[in-house]
């Protein structure tokens, strides 16, 4: 197992790859290229050119994330086949520079959902939070929300180039349900695995943020049976996941430690987002917690637990921290609270290993 640290690079984080070398444990940098347009081929020279960046900086480079999937793919276009071609060469560019694993997810329109950006905790730190309530409510309002408290940052799915579009986007959904989604990324699996069984890079899906269906958009990847369902649309190993625990956790029915089992056990998980959250008590309502199993409604230690004993040898990265000691930064990826989150949970892992 290796910790890792989600970066957006020089231009778009606040954070300097040379704080994250500083936080102890800390391995590798989850990056990506965020100026090459979703559904181009990101150029290998571009991609060798952040290798190098991340390496100079005495770290690594193997999981990318994320390559985003053009919504012709998802809706399923005619025009699709040359964004999956595209695709398929990406593939063969990150595997030249040593990539392992790559994150995508399969969201219609957002790539995840928050309704507070900036929801005040007691002690005063601040954290992402989704309140059902709001998505009732035009999603243009809730763009509007999103962009207003971004500081200054251009969120992943957030675009402000691609949601001007919005409007667009749902029309061109509109026939687009569950059944016709998963369909359709039976198409791209089929397409692409082959591809990353010839470059040994393993695929791994981002479960739905959060796990349920939101302004009439469809969601395929919320629980276990879903994960049980995109194992049998491609029974390739490159066909993998990534565990994020927050996501998952978002629905209190989702056994985290019982889907670690089931899916770290057949060699499909690479990687694993690590992070609590905090059901507040009506509805699906959450917010974002610390990372200590205490602060939040997740049991960290279970999850650390089942990890380590069906033998997880991938990347953890902590996930969503709060802003904490005045930083304002990318709204979830500040460093200091992320990089309290990754020291616990590397703490745990030695308790763990050495109990």
């Amino acid at each position: 197992m290796e910790m890792g640290f989600r970066w957006y690079g020089p231009d778009e984080d606040a954070v300097k790859l040379q704080d994250i070398r500083q936080i102890p444990g800390a391995k590798q940098v989850v990056g990506a290229l965020f100026d090459v347009p979703v559904g181009e081929v990101w150029p290998l020279a571009k991609i060798k050119a952040l290798k190098a960046q991340i390496e100079a900086a005495g770290l690594k480079f193997t999981i990318v994330e994320s390559v985003n999937i053009h919504d012709d793919i998802k809706i399923g276009l005619p025009t699709r086949d040359r964004y999956i071609e595209n695709y398929q060469q990406t593939i063969r560019n990150l595997a030249q520079v040593g990539a392992k694993t790559i994150c995508y997810n399969f969201m219609p329109i957002f790539d995840w959902i928050r309704t507070d950006l900036h929801f005040k905790l007691d002690d005063g730190s601040k954290a992402l939070a989704f309140q059902e309530r709001y998505t009732a409510e035009d999603p243009q309002v809730l763009i509007q929300q999103i962009q207003q408290g971004d500081n200054g940052f251009s969120l992943p799915g957030w675009e402000p180039e691609r949601l001007a579009k919005v409007q667009q986007l749902f029309k061109a959904y509109a026939d687009v349900d569950a059944t016709r989604l998963a369909a359709n990324l039976k198409y791209f699996l089929d397409a692409i695995l082959p591809v990353c069984e010839e470059c040994h890079i393993q695929m791994a899906i981002h479960p739905d943020d959060p796990p349920m269906p939101l302004f009439g958009l469809p969601r395929i990847f919320k629980n276990a049976a879903d994960m049980r369902a995109i194992v049998a649309m491609n029974p390739s190993l490159a066909n993998g996941f990534t565990i994020c625990t927050g996501s998952l956790g978002e629905n209190p029915d989702n056994d985290i430690p019982a889907i670690i089992r089931e899916f770290v056990a057949q060699g499909r998980v690479p990687f694993v987002h690590a992070r609590n959250i905090k059901y507040a008590g009506h509805g699906h309502d959450f917010r974002e917690a610390a990372h200590l199993s205490s602060e939040g409604s997740l049991d960290m230690y279970e999850i650390m637990k089942a990890l380590h004993d069906t033998g997880f040898d991938g990347v953890i990265r902590p996930d969503h921290g709060r802003d904490i000691w005045g930083e304002a930064g990318r709204p979830g990826y500040g460093l200091y609270d992320r990089a309290l989150g990754l020291t616990y949970l590397n703490g745990l892992w030695e308790a763990i290993s050495k109990s």
